[in-house]
């Protein structure tokens, strides 16, 4: 089987015929048609139905054709890191991030380096913790930054922030009277949560536990955007990390002082023995600053909205 056999059968499964194909891919119908009598061979089963001059593919075709979809992905992601360092070097820095630290603050992080001013190109990806974890065991990401519920083993790791969660209401709420909001005032409305595995979910619960109260959920979801999303829309009340909760501040959600801590933990992880580069240096004490600032400007948020 040879890569030009499978890159027309992906081109005729995409164009959706035969001489579409050869159009895209500047060849003869005939060539095309050739090219697939002959992957069929190899196969040995047929991949399409020949009916009145046209072709329609089979299951097995269409089963085929998710596996050469994966192959083409792996082509594709060589051919763009090859452009990459023909344009870049290695002064390229990929950053895995989950999506309450990888949505607002890491933008705001980035847009204080003057990345057009550096020889460097960022990648940065948004995805759930553990896929974080696969990246910087695979060397996919030079820095992640995840829950701390997760895996550590293999991996260079310290805890990048502690940070105590806060209350989020929908605007106009009867709980934005109060400066400072128990768990029994929760009680009463719906409520919108973080997945149970989640590690400040099952705190959560424990602090509820403690102070004998049953939250009403009505949405459970992965990620404190997504939390603050619901809110916003008026779905229910919750309790967010406070990171997160700067992007809201003034985008129709109300935020307030929790009376109890609960703690959220993020985790900065690398693989391990990797030197850091100089601008890698640079990025982590430009996060860790505006870690503090983020954190004093939700202070002060709160205090005036008092």
């Amino acid at each position: 089987m040879k890569d030009r056999e499978i890159e027309i059968f992906r081109a005729v499964m995409t164009a959706g015929s035969v001489s579409k194909a050869a159009r895209l891919l500047g060849v003869t119908q005939p060539a095309v048609s050739q090219s697939l009598r002959r992957l069929e061979t190899h196969a040995g089963m047929p991949l399409f139905q020949r009916l009145s001059g046209k072709i329609y593919p089979t299951q097995e075709a269409v089963a085929l054709l998710a596996e050469v979809h994966r192959h083409f992905v792996g082509m594709d992601a060589i051919e763009h890191r090859i452009r990459s360092l023909r344009q870049f070097g290695t002064g390229r820095v990929r950053i895995a991030s989950l999506p309450g630290i990888g949505v607002g603050f890491l933008p705001r992080v980035l847009g204080e380096l003057k990345l057009a001013e550096q020889n460097v190109v960022v990648s940065l990806q948004i995805m759930s913790s553990r896929d974080v974890r696969r990246r910087l065991l695979a060397n996919e990401a030079d820095i992640g930054l995840m829950a701390d519920e997760v895996a550590l083993t293999g991996l260079e790791h310290s805890v990048f922030a502690r940070y105590d969660g806060v209350v989020a209401l929908p605007v106009g709420h009867p709980l934005a009277k109060k400066a400072v909001i128990a768990p029994a005032d929760l009680a009463p409305y719906p409520f919108v949560a973080l997945n149970p595995e989640d590690g400040a979910s099952e705190r959560l619960d424990a602090i509820f536990r403690a102070h004998g109260v049953a939250p009403r959920v009505v949405v459970e979801t992965p990620y404190t955007i997504g939390l603050c999303e619901l809110i916003r829309n008026g779905v229910g009340v919750g309790i967010v990390n406070p990171v997160t909760a700067l992007d809201y501040a003034d985008r129709g959600i109300v935020l307030r002082a929790f009376s109890e801590r609960l703690e959220f933990v993020c985790m900065l992880a690398m693989p391990a023995g990797k030197p850091l580069s100089a601008f890698m240096m640079e990025l982590l004490s430009v996060m860790r600053a505006r870690l503090d600032t983020d954190l004093a400007d939700l202070r002060r948020a709160m205090e005036a909205a008092r």
